[in-house]
């Protein structure tokens, strides 16, 4: 059995305890919260909560943690802090800052000889391997990425960390003539403005300044700052009527050509009920290859590029090369 730790016990954490409960080879050994133990409610029999700052006690129960705070602020300090004592794996998705996470992750694994992933969930992650399977065998041609309509669980993170803001939902949006341009096939050049928009549904404290916090979001670099955004203030009331799902998808496409002149297209899309349970399903597959890796002796940070797809299943290699090859 593979022992695995939960490291945050939000919507990403939730969809872990579940994800786990359906994998026959892993099991719940701790989930680990900055609040107070005795308020936080697992569903798994046998599984211990205990305070964060208890984690270094269980360095020889758990096989591999797995990090569910926010790539905002959370991830950057946690993954590199906790990869000197644990195999760990995150969700970080930070897109221009993941070289230098990786930088300080992988450093902080080598020495203690631990292996870490980072970036693991749809996109990055799922995402990220189809550009790279259809950039190699459409060398010629270009990618696009769109996603939505659904609930950036990162971006209304960063959102919630603004001063003044209680709860907040952010919905990603495809331009719609963007999208059909590109399944015509013909490689349109499109700026990321002209690709997505931005949709804020806020709720501030009484008495905050809403002008301050709309500015704020519109000006946030890597979030906000090159997206057409609307903010919308809402009630609480409001949010959890019209908001508390937590759908998301999007399409990865490629269109290239070959050596006649003959187009083609290569599309892989999803459409997602639950973001962060589906995001906990591709970190639980992964969570495996780590386990697997830190037994045959390897350390230091890995991203999706560098796992073999096999070590993804539980099944064995004959068993995959019968039932699917």
């Amino acid at each position: 059995m593979i022992r695995i730790g939960i490291y945050g016990y939000g919507n990403l954490g939730r969809g872990i305890e579940s994800a786990i409960a359906q994998n026959n080879d892993m099991e719940l050994a701790c989930v680990f919260t900055r609040r107070d133990p005795t308020s936080v409610k697992i569903n798994t029999k046998g599984a211990m909560v205990l305070h964060s700052s208890e984690v270094t006690k269980m360095t020889d129960k758990i096989d591999v943690m797995v990090i569910c705070g926010g790539s905002a602020t959370d991830l950057p300090e946690q993954t590199p802090y906790l990869a000197k004592y644990f195999n760990v794996i995150d969700s970080f998705d930070t897109h221009a800052k993941i070289p230098e996470h990786f930088d300080r992750v992988n450093k902080s694994a080598i020495e203690n000889g631990k292996v870490a992933m980072i970036s693991v969930g749809w996109d990055p992650g799922m995402f990220s391997l189809n550009r790279m399977y259809a950039g190699a065998i459409l060398p010629d041609g270009k990618d696009y990425t769109f996603w939505g309509k659904g609930v950036s669980q990162g971006h209304s993170d960063a959102i919630r960390r603004i001063d003044g803001v209680l709860d907040a939902k952010q919905y990603t949006i495809p331009v719609d003539s963007a999208l059909e341009a590109v399944r015509s096939g013909s490689n349109p050049e499109l700026t990321t403005r002209q690709k997505h928009t931005r949709e804020c549904f806020v709720v501030a404290e009484e008495g905050a300044d809403l002008t301050k916090i709309e500015n704020e979001i519109k000006a946030m670099p890597n979030y906000f700052a090159d997206y057409d955004t609307t903010v919308h203030f809402i009630t609480r009331d409001e949010l959890v009527k019209n908001h508390s799902g937590i759908p998301h998808g999007g399409f990865v496409i490629r269109c290239g050509v070959t050596g006649n002149g003959n187009k083609h297209i290569i599309e892989y899309s999803l459409k997602l009920d639950s973001n962060p349970e589906f995001t906990a399903s591709v970190i639980v597959a992964y969570a495996r290859a780590v386990a697997r890796l830190a037994r045959e002796g390897a350390c230091g940070c890995k991203t999706v590029f560098d796992i073999a797809p096999a070590y993804l299943s539980p099944k064995s290699g004959a068993e995959l090369r019968k039932e699917l090859l």
